[in-house]
């Protein structure tokens, strides 16, 4: 089941990362188009703001796990062991509870445009409901992570070991 986890937090990474790279080439290439002239396709905008919202949210897990976050350690530092440590679980379960909360919200927004058949209007008509589909998987996923600091003995605050760092 590990085995299993580590690799779809992988491969959510790896088509995060690949989602980004299109977006960059696509956002060249429509300019590069414009540069000379010619008209770029009608769809750049769209498809490069829909890849920024499914590579946030498919990236996001891992970069949880490799401690990629933003997080300010001023307060933490300054806080004796013991209080370190309690602070770290508050911290944990409240973004644990944040998390599962997003889960709630995206999945009955998912639910709710299927059921409607709600799209969102663009330069392409895209179903309403796939721009909420990454949400649940996604907090899904971090709530797991922020429980694995709880109950692990890695810290949240800790830096990623020495070449976890790549996908």
């Amino acid at each position: 089941m590990s085995r299993a986890y580590e690799c779809l937090l992988r491969a959510l990474a790896v088509v995060a990362a690949a989602i980004l790279g299109l977006s960059a080439l696509l956002i060249t290439f429509d300019v590069l188009l414009r540069a000379m002239g010619w008209q770029p396709p009608a769809h750049t905008v769209s498809l490069t703001e829909y890849g920024l919202l499914y590579a946030t949210l498919l990236g996001a897990p891992w970069l949880l796990r490799r401690h990629g976050h933003v997080h300010v350690e001023v307060v933490v530092m300054v806080l004796p062991e013991h209080l370190r440590r309690l602070a770290e679980a508050l911290v944990c379960l409240i973004c644990c509870a944040a998390c599962l909360v997003v889960v709630w919200a995206a999945g009955n927004a998912m639910f709710d445009n299927l059921a409607r058949g709600s799209f969102d209007m663009r330069s392409f008509d895209m179903p309403k409901w796939l721009l909420y589909a990454p949400f649940p998987l996604s907090f899904v996923m971090m709530a797991g992570e922020f429980l694995r600091f709880l109950l692990g003995r890695e810290s949240l605050y800790a830096e990623a070991p020495e070449g976890e760092g790549r996908v």
